[in-house]
């Protein structure tokens, strides 16, 4: 799979990630902003260092208005259109409704809060936008020991961590644009320094309107209501 990514850049003439296997999902998102938005779209990176691909490679393709957001840097930083920024990618000072498209790639595992994330997410969205995440993934636990990355420790999501979050993204008004496919064929990442392999999962939600709770909880409010009257007037009778 990594390898099928990394020459279908190589033939689109486009330059590849140094860590092959992250070519991957950079390349399945570049594919899905290509297919659904026009150049005019307006996408955020969130978690982009300078060397992630995905907004260069937006760019080379005609679009204009990229951002990228991440911790690292010191300031804003612009390369030709692309504007760089230090931002917790949790709580951005973008305005609300503001992206057509937010990629996110491997970098939730590193101590990100999904509930924080899928919030901010759901608030920069238009409607109709898509959120791409892609995770490091495995069908069952792997485990890490005391290993950590980034100075969090490292965590490989498993079905069932995922199959939990995309419930709560639902629940905020982010559903899946697809169906959910959660098994296991090749373990295309072998990280050395940590002594672990696994692979990545990436899904594809978009904004629609959160379930109306309040309303829900004052419509059964009133049924539950008409009930206990109906009761009484038939106890009486």
């Amino acid at each position: 799979m990594a390898q099928a990514a990394h020459a279908a850049i190589a033939d689109a003439g486009l330059h590849p990630h140094a860590d092959e296997p992250k070519n991957w999902d950079a390349l399945v998102a570049l594919g899905l902003i290509l297919d659904r938005f026009p150049t005019t779209a307006r996408v955020l990176d969130a978690g982009s260092t300078q060397y992630s691909r995905l907004l260069p490679w937006l760019y080379l393709y005609g679009f204009r208005r990229l951002h990228g957001v991440d911790l690292v840097y010191d300031g804003p930083r612009e390369v030709g259109p692309i504007r760089y920024e230090q931002m917790d990618l949790t709580a951005t000072t973008f305005e609300a409704a503001s992206f057509d498209a937010i990629a996110c790639l491997s970098v939730i595992e590193h101590g990100v809060s999904i509930e924080a994330y899928l919030r901010e997410a759901r608030r920069l969205l238009r409607p109709g936008g898509l959120l791409i995440t892609s995770t490091d993934f495995w069908c069952e636990p792997v485990d890490a020991g005391s290993r950590e990355a980034y100075g969090v420790p490292a965590r490989i999501f498993t079905p069932a961590d995922i199959a939990g979050w995309v419930a709560r993204a639902r629940m905020l008004g982010l559903r899946l644009t697809g169906r959910l496919d959660l098994h296991c064929e090749e373990r295309v990442v072998h990280w050395e320094r940590m002594g672990i392999e696994f692979t990545f999962a990436t899904l594809v939600l978009e904004r629609t309107e959160p379930w109306p709770w309040s309303r829900v909880l004052r419509d059964a409010r009133r049924w539950l209501g008409q009930r206990a009257r109906l009761s009484r007037s038939t106890s009486a009778t």
